[in-house]
């Protein structure tokens, strides 16, 4: 029986992500520093670096999922972390040679961004295949752990390491970090070969688009998850993109306190993964999903809070503090259930066509809600914007409040 975590090839691709999402999130601290108090970025130009970022799962984001679903699932993990490891890499060689600008960073995101939207959906699709369809939910608890374990540690690591260090030194370590998950993934191995079935006759590309986008489209269950996950998405986006300029800028905290709040959260989102299946198993999967989408709102409603209390920078941080570590447990539960639901659900063959669809949907909002962002934060002020992002994070648990009713009888 596999037990994940003891299994030793499930070992081996387990340690390998965990190493290098703590290189990643040491730094994950370093691009807004970089753009914000090194290049001065504008509320604008945080919207289109994270437009830049995101841009691809609008533009790919479809067929991406058909040709994922053509390919050999690992080979295609490995070959999308080379690319971003030689992307972000680019950034700690421009700043030494004194070149680093704005443009430079938004080239580097929208590379990344494009690499990374073929790994998540072979990422989210490789799971089933290495562990089973049994053992998804199990699975996913481990690998958000491991996430939450690098969130916890790298950003807080990250600041101290700023009080020596230049910030896009630490931008090297997340080249590191994606080539050392491309080693552990080289040595995992997997019986993907044995179970794909050659093509009776030549597939059409949009033909196979429009089946995973169908399934998505009528399953009420996955389709319903996939509209609370768009609106959460405009709303996080809202945040992704205006929170660094809010708590290094507005509030005033230091590079070490913003890496502290980020690694505050992540021990919340440790303790939502180390939550979900019991949850789960107690209460069922439609009340978990419905109610800790409720809950993640929690995290979003720290910030417009905190510019509230914005006089008294200790009060503000304990808000950030306090509601970034409960939301947390409620984004990561939420997280880790809809994705596994969504594995369940879904036939094998459908799986990165699914992911993918649903990916083109959710992300392929974050472009365009970045660059909302930044424009409607310029003309309507940043206090308003964040009040319209804790309102659409409510709105999100809206879609999901009868799921239950969609569920087949076999899933709790």
């Amino acid at each position: 029986m596999f037990k994940a975590g003891l299994d030793p090839n499930f070992n081996r691709f387990w340690t390998g992500e965990s190493l290098a999402q703590f290189a990643v999130q040491l730094g994950t601290i370093a691009l807004p520093i970089i753009s914000v108090q090194l290049l001065h970025a504008s509320e604008a130009q945080l919207g289109y670096l994270n437009a830049a970022s995101t841009a691809a799962f609008l533009v790919l984001g479809l067929p991406a999922g058909a040709w994922v679903d053509r390919w050999l699932k690992r080979p295609t993990l490995i070959a999308a972390n080379l690319t971003r490891a030689i992307a972000v890499s680019a950034v700690p060689v421009l700043y030494f040679t004194g070149s680093l600008q704005l443009w430079h960073l938004y080239i580097v995101a929208a590379v990344v961004g494009l690499a990374t939207v073929f790994f998540d959906v072979a990422y989210q699709s490789f799971i089933p295949i290495l562990v089973g369809v049994h053992r998804i939910g199990r699975a996913n608890s481990r690998m958000e752990a491991s996430v939450q374990l690098a969130r916890l540690a790298g950003p807080s690591i990250g600041g101290l390491l700023l009080k020596v260090l230049a910030a896009p030194v630490l931008l090297g370590a997340v080249g590191v970090g994606y080539l050392i998950s491309s080693i552990f993934l080289i040595a995992t191995h997997d019986k993907e070969k044995s179970l794909r079935r050659p093509p009776t006759r030549e597939r059409n590309l949009w033909a196979e688009i429009r089946e995973g986008l169908s399934y998505v489209v009528h399953s009420a269950p996955i389709s319903r998850i996939t509209l609370a996950n768009l609106l959460s998405s405009v709303a996080y986006t809202f945040a992704m993109t205006l929170v660094p300029l809010v708590v290094l800028r507005l509030i005033g905290m230091t590079s070490f306190q913003y890496g502290l709040s980020m690694a505050v959260g992540a021990a919340g989102g440790l303790v939502g993964a180390s939550l979900s299946g019991r949850l789960t198993a107690k209460y069922g999967t439609a009340d978990v999903v419905r109610f800790s989408a409720l809950g993640a709102t929690v995290m979003l409603l720290a910030y417009p809070l905190a510019l509230l209390a914005a006089d008294s920078r200790p009060l503000a941080m304990g808000i950030i503090f306090t509601l970034g570590f409960l939301g947390n447990i409620a984004v990561l539960i939420y997280n880790i259930t809809q994705v596994s639901l969504r594995q369940r659900l879904c036939p094998l063959p459908l799986l990165s066509r699914m992911n993918a669809s649903v990916r083109f949907i959710v992300w392929g909002a974050m472009p365009i809600s970045a660059l909302a962002a930044g424009w409607l934060s310029t003309a309507l002020g940043i206090t308003t914007i964040l009040w319209v992002m804790v309102l659409l994070g409510l709105v999100s648990a809206v879609p999901l409040w009868r799921i239950s009713r969609h569920l087949p009888a076999d899933i709790h």
